[in-house]
Order: structure tokens, then C-alpha cells, then sequence
């Protein structure tokens, strides 16, 4: 992005409008062409040095696999014996742990069987309870149908009476 020069205005009165402008252009063509040079050598140092960089990365690799053959050729009969130990204890851990899950889930195994022996002598009981209600509620509904049966029969008898009465004393007041 080219900064465009601007003169002063005695500048232009003093050389004229047509010459200021062509020194402006003149300035503006150089500096254009020194950004284009300065780039181009910017971009050619950059090269150069991202060719260095990937000289040195390329050697610092190699150095890091040659030191990880190093590392795998001393160490991999260190890790191959460390492994088979590991195998060794997983192997008598696992077993001890199976022979404690298996006791665990017979006594788990026993206290279910208890909890559903005593669920089951609850529900018995429950249902022997639920049967005892049941039969005392067939005596209470006997009892109050009697009530009721026999409230009604004394409410019959009552208006029974009153309306004999009242024709008793409607007829005797026709009569009289």
C-alpha cells in the first residue's frame, strides 16, 4: 500500500501545480520500488532460513531416533521382564479376587434368602390379617344392615300409626 506524498503549499506555488505533481509521482515510484526490492529480499532471507530450520529439524529427528533405537534396545528386555511380573500378579490378584467374589455372593446369597423367607412369613401374616378384617367387616356390615333393617321396620310402624291417625282424625272431622 503505496503512502502518497503531499507537499506543502508554498511548495506548489513556488514550482508550479504540474512539476509538485510529478515530483510527488517521482517520490511515490521510488518508494514503490524500494517496498517491491525489500520485499523480495525479505522473502529470500525468509527461504534461506526456512531451509536452515528444516536442515536442523531434519537432524535433530535423526538424532532423536537413533537415540530412541538406543533407548529400545537397552531398555526392551527391562520392560519384557517387568511385564511378564505384572502378568504374574495380575494373574494371583484376579484369583484372590474371584475367591472373594465367591464368598461374597454366597453370603449376599444367604441374606437374600432370609430377607425372602421373612418376606414371605410377612406376607402370610399380612394376608391372615387382611382375612380377620375382612371377616370382622362381614360381622360389622351384618350388623348395621340389621340396624338399618330394623330402623326401617320402626319407621314403618311410626308412619303407619301417624297416617292412621291423621285419617282417624280426618274422618271423625267430616263426621262431626
Amino acid at each position: 500500500m503505496p503512502v502518497t506524498a503531499k507537499l506543502s503549499r508554498r511548495f506548489y506555488e513556488v514550482l508550479g501545480e504540474d512539476v509538485a505533481n510529478e515530483l510527488v509521482d517521482w517520490f511515490n515510484a521510488v518508494d514503490l520500488t524500494y517496498r517491491n526490492d525489500l520485499r523480495e529480499l525479505n522473502e529470500l532471507n525468509f527461504a534461506r532460513f526456512d531451509a536452515k530450520v528444516e536442515q536442523r529439524f531434519a537432524e535433530s529427528e535423526a538424532r532423536l531416533e537413533r537415540r530412541f533405537a538406543e533407548f529400545e534396545v537397552r531398555w526392551g528386555r527391562r520392560f519384557v521382564e517387568l511385564e511378564a511380573r505384572w502378568d504374574q500378579r495380575f494373574v494371583e490378584l484376579e484369583a484372590r479376587w474371584d475367591q472373594r467374589f465367591v464368598e461374597l455372593e454366597a453370603r449376599w446369597e444367604g441374606r437374600f434368602l432370609q430377607l425372602d423367607a421373612k418376606l414371605d412369613q410377612r406376607t402370610l401374616e399380612l394376608r391372615q390379617e387382611i382375612l380377620g378384617l375382612r371377616a370382622d367387616m362381614d360381622v360389622g356390615f351384618e350388623r348395621a344392615s340389621a340396624a338399618i333393617e330394623r330402623s326401617r321396620t320402626d319407621l314403618l310402624r311410626w308412619m303407619l300409626a301417624l297416617w292412621l291417625t291423621s285419617a282417624g282424625a280426618t274422618i271423625l272431622s267430616r263426621l262431626l
